[in-house]
């Protein structure tokens, strides 16, 4: 088990040595995490784990996957999806040039999901998807669009309760233990780093997606990566959170209307 104050310690090491700031991240969640990892790894004392963070940069790759939630799935939370479908899309389909934005995209089944969406609708070859998060080594998963073929069943089963009607087979190609997804789906998706806590607005998107990450956020970071989604985006714009995510006590709450029952807010001013 790691003290408090040794927390605060690591924290601002890996500011100081790589840039990465966890200060506003969920105490109770970060300790969880380094709880784990710390016990994983069976380290002798909380200096050797210290000493291994700072010096080996290989080491700190594994640290930040531990530490970032990498827990997704496609078409996860299926009435989320229909109301893309039937809600969202058919406003976005007004666009001759539809941009979104996957922020803290992890491992990209959501991102895959997304472009299947466009596909269904028509849209996906007038639209971009910008997928982003600050674990390098997820993106490459993300870009490489090969997920687990023991998983497709229940992805299956998701994309069927979120209103779609093709064989969702037809998406992707087995190989071995691997489902590996078309390239006609990742040809408009752009896949880079981008650290939610430090790092400023880079478009001006119609839809931003961002479900289940700022649940591990405190309240003021939460708040500030608010106004960055705010700054990147139009009038009439999307912003969708995750199932236990809401903008409602957050500075921009009073620019956005929730759109029907889900976690999906119209920027009206």
């Amino acid at each position: 088990m790691i003290e408090n104050d040794n927390i605060d310690i690591l924290v601002n090491d890996v500011f100081e040595v790589y840039g990465y700031d966890f200060t506003g991240y969920s105490r109770a969640s970060l300790k969880r995490r380094l709880d784990r990892i710390y016990s994983l790894d069976k380290f002798p004392s909380f200096a050797e784990f210290r000493y291994k963070i700072k010096n080996d940069e290989v080491y700190f790759k594994r640290f930040v996957e531990e530490i970032t939630v990498n827990v997704t799935e496609m078409f996860r939370d299926p009435s989320f999806y229909l109301s893309l479908r039937q809600e969202i899309l058919p406003k976005l389909g007004t666009y001759p040039h539809i941009r979104i934005w996957h922020a803290g995209c992890s491992t990209g089944e959501e991102v895959y999901s997304m472009a299947i969406l466009l596909k269904e609708a028509n849209l996906l070859s007038r639209s971009i998807i910008y997928a982003t998060d600050i674990n390098p080594d997820v993106l490459e998963k993300a870009r490489a669009g090969i997920f687990p073929l023991a998983n497709m069943k229940q992805y299956s089963e998701n994309y069927i309760a979120s209103g779609g009607r093709a064989d969702f087979s037809s998406y992707y190609s087995a190989n071995h233990n691997g489902a590996k997804f078309d390239e006609e789906l990742t040809k408009q998706m752009v896949f880079s780093a981008h650290n939610l806590v430090s790092d400023s607005s880079f478009n001006e998107f119609h839809l931003v997606v961002c479900r289940n990450v700022l649940i591990y956020f405190d309240k003021q970071l939460q708040d500030r990566v608010f106004l960055l989604f705010d700054k990147s985006m139009g009038f009439l714009s999307y912003l969708a959170l995750g199932s236990k995510e809401t903008i409602k006590f957050s500075a921009i709450h009073s620019n956005y209307k929730q759109v029907g029952k889900e976690k999906i807010w119209k920027k009206i001013k």
